[in-house]
């Protein structure tokens, strides 16, 4: 299993750029046991939401908790 630490880069660079098929399976085996890093894929995934509606001027919605 991937470290927290490096699912938290590939959290991060799957925000910008395609995973290939064996890093997506990492992260959803590792975020189906660490709700730690849950966490952090949930409030990226918000921060880049939020900043992508910035720069179109547009304020993000937020998605209801899970």
């Amino acid at each position: 299993m991937k470290s927290c630490r490096d699912t938290s880069v590939l959290v991060s660079r799957s925000l910008d750029e395609s995973l290939s098929w064996t890093e997506r399976l990492q992260v959803r085996v590792h975020l189906l046991m660490c709700s730690a890093c849950r966490n952090f894929e949930r409030q990226a995934r918000f921060l880049h939401r939020a900043c992508a509606g910035l720069r179109s001027g547009r304020a993000p919605r937020r998605q209801g908790p899970r």
